[in-house]
């Protein structure tokens, strides 16, 4: 009974991610995917066909005849959907780079601490995430605002004489990027510094490299799937992202997810939207795929 109580534990374990990869993930996607190629009508819901289970195999068929990919005919005509995801993936990637260049001395700080403070550096990176994420975007209004604290702060000690106008624009969103997702990219890289042996830092400089030299050729290598994960971790939310654009971005910010939003609610395409959404996570697979890919060609060559 031991033996078959631990067979069966351990293909439950099994089952579990893939169940909800299922449920959670692929059955979506494909709900999404086939409302993307019905037809945008005045009903509820907004789209047809709309299939009748009691109508049998054949009633389902007759309905599956009328899918048609008039929907991404559709977006590859209009230049306001490739623009938004051209401008969505550029400003994903400043940020991702932003975001990199002060996650990384973050968690190489955090790796070269004492053991014993280690523990409550972590807690700090991570403490934002106790508060409400709509909260500390709406924070960073009263901060950027032209009358908000940055331009008061600045003006006081005679460093501008004008308000600076960082809301409603690119550097806004950068800025709220960077700071939402910093946790995201830190703690990728912090992991892959904290395992790493720093005596073979400590053998590149007995062998006459100098400190820089040091920790480009030794560490950086070492580090480089931290690196990659943590970018992965923050390129591909931040490429759909709606809140931040929405909030700091103002009304002229051309992003992906605000385009998603606005079809879906405002002018009530479920078909188009869904046909936007369903490229945008084709657009957001392909890195990863890429990663995974350059992940086991990696361990395969170490092996």
């Amino acid at each position: 009974m031991t033996r078959v109580a631990s067979a069966l534990f351990s293909r439950l374990v099994i089952i579990i991610p893939y169940a909800w990869l299922l449920f959670f993930f692929l059955i979506p996607f494909f709900i999404v995917f086939r409302i993307s190629l019905s037809q945008t009508a005045v009903a509820m819901p907004p789209y047809t066909p709309v299939f009748d289970l009691f109508g049998g195999l054949s009633g389902i068929l007759e309905k599956a005849r009328e899918f048609s990919l008039d929907n991404y005919v559709w977006l590859t005509e209009d230049v306001l959907y490739f623009n938004a995801y051209v401008s969505s993936v550029i400003i994903a990637a400043v940020s991702t780079v932003l975001t990199l260049l002060i996650a990384y001395p973050v968690a190489y700080g955090m790796a070269k601490a004492p053991k014993t403070i280690r523990p409550t550096l972590l807690m700090l990176v991570i403490l934002p995430f106790w508060t409400s994420f709509l909260i500390r975007v709406y924070a960073w209004i009263a901060i950027l605002k032209p009358e908000g604290l940055l331009n008061q702060f600045l003006m006081s000690i005679n460093v501008i004489d004008q308000p600076l106008i960082i809301l409603n624009t690119n550097w806004a969103i950068y800025i709220g990027i960077v700071y939402s997702y910093l946790p995201f990219m830190v703690l990728p890289i912090y992991s892959s510094l904290e395992k790493m042996d720093h005596t073979l830092t400590e053998a590149a400089l007995d062998l006459g490299c100098t400190p820089f030299s040091a920790f480009w050729r030794v560490t950086f290598p070492l580090s480089l799937a931290g690196v990659v994960a943590g970018c992965l971790l923050v390129f591909i939310p931040a490429v759909g992202e709606f809140v931040i654009p929405d909030l700091l971005g103002g009304s002229e910010t051309l992003m992906i997810g605000k385009t998603l939003w606005n079809e879906f609610n405002a002018n009530r395409d479920w078909p188009v939207s869904s046909a936007v959404a369903t490229i945008l996570l084709l657009i957001l697979v392909l890195p990863i795929v890429y990663f995974q890919n350059a992940q086991a060609k990696a361990d395969s060559e170490g092996r």
